[in-house]
């Protein structure tokens, strides 16, 4: 008899002989019922590749709430540009991790048969969005092949080396954890842009006088609504070569990729002028009085379309710029409230925060769900003690009885720095009344664009406050978490909560819709006969893979051996 270690060693093998088919779930329109054939999945051909392309075995595939986002909107899915997906179907499973099968003659340089690698799904193509999992097919199959759509973009390859010392479902939980690491690393710009298109708004009765130093210099173009005459002056002699044009603010046209506001008074032209930003736009508000009141800001843009909102106290422009002026990463020492804690993202925010040297001292986690907060505090409470972390975990706050907890932590400064993932406008605009002055908010749910939440953009110009937002993440994001966890300073497997064969897929995505789990999804697609999981059921079940888990019930390698040894299927050649 073979033993689980020997199940798991020989799996990590290239095997001798490849099927020549393999199951897929493909996507074929809105809703769950449109993933696969009839419920199930479909038998498909294992091709082989040509020069430029890899074929792949797919290891574990997490399940994501962004996946929930495609099958609901179908064609429809801002990465999908239309498709007809009933003509053209496309495959969910953008948490991926994959074992090289098979390279083609131009790649041997470069892969080998064995070599294990996370897919980075975030990909570009001639600056256009051609994620995997949304615009190229993603890992819910069995084997498929990987080209140059994955292999030649933009950035190279998006692709980030293994080892075995990571288990399959540890390195496909690497991307959820990229997106994390990515919610703290600058990916607003925070200079104006050269050969950009600037609007600088004034007022002929401000009468403090501004300095613009060098600050559009590199300007394509500027136009000016309401300026004096001398700061006109001003701005034509430090931008000799842009094209200068006096328009009234009625009459001036977005997208402009930098908007100057001086002096602002209204919040409400401060959120116009916002929709005015292009595509990574900067809002510079430049003034000394707080605005009449707050701003209804499009704060789906700040997440995925990365507009920024800098500001100063004048008179020099330019102090608004920077990442010295704008910080990304949570404040040391700190208090940092995290709404939406109980979820596995929000949970990650916090193992994170919590393991983050020099990170905050006290943490405040809120959710709707007690029993999954419940479990997100039992696996918490413990890395908090490791590392000295204050760590509170409240059920259903009113906004009345949270600020009053905010106020006590932080002797009613304000958090330093808020985390929203729970995607609603409401969240996010009871989140910002709690922040301090100078503190960061994080807009971390893919709220849609389009979606508006009143902000107080005063405190930006005031006193540096920071309104940032993420979405996806980058290789080297992706290439720093595999970093950490074999460092032993993340643990992808601490957010683990159920795992399910290739024929759980659906109920997996119906779990993410009910928020059946307080944790992540895990589907390996060589196993079969494994319906979806709870892990502490698994473990409950099945004593010797219990054992295994790491402290807290933690999912790691010794444990997925079990896994497969019990429900790992040997391939056949060929499938009816």
């Amino acid at each position: 008899m073979t033993s689980v270690k020997e199940t798991y060693v020989d799996y990590h093998r290239v095997p001798s002989a490849i099927p020549s088919r393999t199951l897929a779930w493909n996507v074929y329109g809105k809703g769950v019922e449109s993933v696969g054939r009839d419920g199930r999945p479909e038998w498909v051909d294992v091709g082989r590749p040509s020069n430029d392309q890899l074929l792949v075995r797919v290891d574990a595939v997490g399940l994501c709430f962004s996946d929930i986002k495609l099958i609901r909107l179908g064609g429809e899915h801002p990465k999908l540009y239309g498709r007809n997906l009933a003509t053209d179907p496309t495959r969910l499973g953008h948490e991926t991790a994959v074992t090289v099968m098979a390279v083609g003659a131009n790649l041997a340089d470069r892969f080998h048969p064995g070599q294990r690698l996370a897919i980075q799904p975030d990909i570009y193509v001639n600056g256009r969005s051609t994620a995997y999992g949304y615009t190229i097919p993603g890992g819910l199959i069995g084997y498929h092949l990987v080209g140059p759509e994955v292999l030649a973009a933009d950035d190279g390859a998006y692709v980030v080396e293994v080892d075995d010392r990571l288990g399959y479902a540890e390195t496909a939980l690497t991307e959820p954890w990229a997106c994390v690491e990515a919610a703290y690393s600058q990916r607003r710009r925070l200079v104006p842009l050269r050969g950009g298109r600037a609007w600088v708004v004034g007022h002929p009765d401000d009468h403090p006088s501004y300095d613009f130093g060098a600050t559009l210099k590199d300007s394509r173009e500027i136009v000016v609504s309401g300026l004096r005459d001398d700061l006109i002056a001003a701005l034509r002699s430090s931008a000799p070569n842009a094209t200068l044009s006096a328009v009234e603010q009625s009459a001036a046209r977005g997208p402009f990729d930098d908007i100057i506001l001086l002096d602002p008074r209204s919040g409400t032209f401060a959120a116009r002028a916002s929709d005015a930003l292009a595509f990574g736009g900067v809002l510079n508000l430049v003034g000394d009085k707080p605005l009449d009141g707050p701003s209804d800001i499009d704060v789906g843009r700040i997440h995925y379309h990365y507009t920024a909102y800098v500001g100063t106290t004048g008179p020099l422009v330019a102090a608004a710029y920077g990442e010295r002026r704008n910080r990304a990463e949570l404040r040391p020492g700190g208090v940092a409230l995290f709404v939406g804690a109980a979820g596995p993202m929000g949970q990650m925010h916090l193992e994170r925060a919590l393991k983050t040297p020099n990170g905050p001292s006290t943490l405040i986690g809120v959710d709707l769900d007690g029993d999954r907060l419940a479990i997100a505090r039992a696996r918490l409470e413990p890395v908090a003690r490791e590392f000295d972390r204050k760590l509170l975990m409240i059920t259903r706050p009113s906004e009345e009885d949270l600020a009053t907890v905010v106020a006590t932590e932080t002797r009613s400064r304000g958090a330093d720095d808020i985390i929203v993932t729970a995607p609603t406008a409401a969240a996010v605009t009871q989140a910002a009344r709690l922040l301090a002055g100078d503190g960061m908010l994080v807009l971390f749910a893919g709220l849609p664009v389009g979606t508006r939440a009143s902000l107080d953009l005063s405190r930006v110009f005031l006193h540096g406050a920071q309104y940032t937002g993420t979405s996806g993440s980058r290789i080297a994001d992706q290439a720093l978490v595999v970093r950490k966890t074999l460092a032993g300073q993340l643990s992808p497997g601490h957010a683990l909560a159920a795992v399910g064969g290739m024929e759980a897929a659906p109920d997996g995505l119906r779990a993410l819709m009910e928020g059946r789990f307080a944790g992540k999804i895990v589907i390996f697609p060589q196993l079969s006969s494994l319906p979806l999981t709870d892990v502490a059921d698994l473990a409950a079940t099945d004593p010797e893979l219990g054992a295994a888990l790491g402290a807290g019930g933690t999912w790691n390698a010794d444990a997925e051996a079990i896994l497969f040894a019990h429900h790992l299927e040997t391939p056949t050649l060929a499938r009816p």
